[in-house]
């Protein structure tokens, strides 16, 4: 949890529109990276990562509110830093994605090319969550 924000992270901006403009962004990126928890082709970190970024300079409080989050801010938290994704949580990731992409292979597309091309997301994808460091528990 982000309780002591590092006053360096945040870069918070006397542009009144663009904190705005920049709260606005770093709420529909937290959508889209919820929506990505949820659909398998779409990424989940990147866009937590760019709203985090939205927020660090435009507004401590949803900086915090992110970070904090109960169900992303440890994930958000550990990823940034580098301490990695717990194991549980690569195993829910691959599972859910690879039961995503099947179920796209078999039955809704039956184009050979796009079956193809999902399966070699699916495989990359495999790659990268087994290539980040496993983090403990704590």
């Amino acid at each position: 949890m982000v309780n002591n924000i590092d006053e360096k992270q945040l870069k918070i901006s006397s542009n009144p529109f663009l904190r705005w403009l920049l709260i606005i962004s770093g709420f529909v990126l937290t959508g889209i990276g919820i929506a990505g928890m949820f659909l398998p082709l779409l990424p989940t970190t990147i866009f937590l990562l760019l709203a985090a970024w939205c927020f660090a300079r435009s507004s401590e409080k949803f900086y915090k509110w992110l970070h904090n989050n109960r169900f992303f801010g440890k994930y958000l938290s550990d990823y940034s830093s580098g301490r990695g994704m717990t194991l549980r949580s690569k195993i829910f990731s691959i599972t859910f994605l690879w039961a995503g992409i099947l179920f796209s292979v078999f039955y809704a597309t039956e184009v050979f090319y796009v079956r193809i091309l999902l399966l070699t997301i699916a495989i990359g994808v495999t790659w990268h969550l087994l290539a980040i460091k496993t983090a403990d528990k704590n």
